[in-house]
């Protein structure tokens, strides 16, 4: 039995509501995969804020911890 048949069977199985709220996760799951982008580096995040974080800053934050 293939997923898809898996899906369809438990959804039947289910009432009226939740299989609203279970086509409305498909279609949450399909437009996450759609619009899914690529990840920004924090240094681009930070860019326009004027932040430099030094590898000396870095390493006084790992030996104050």
């Amino acid at each position: 039995m293939s997923i898809e048949e898996l899906v369809i069977e438990k959804l039947r199985g289910l009432p009226p509501d939740q299989k609203r709220e279970g086509l409305d996760f498909v279609e949450f799951l399909r437009e996450k995969k759609d619009t899914k982008q690529p990840l920004k580096s924090l240094h681009g995040l930070w860019a326009d804020l004027g932040v430099e974080i030094s590898d000396k800053d870095i390493a006084d934050a790992r030996r104050e911890m």
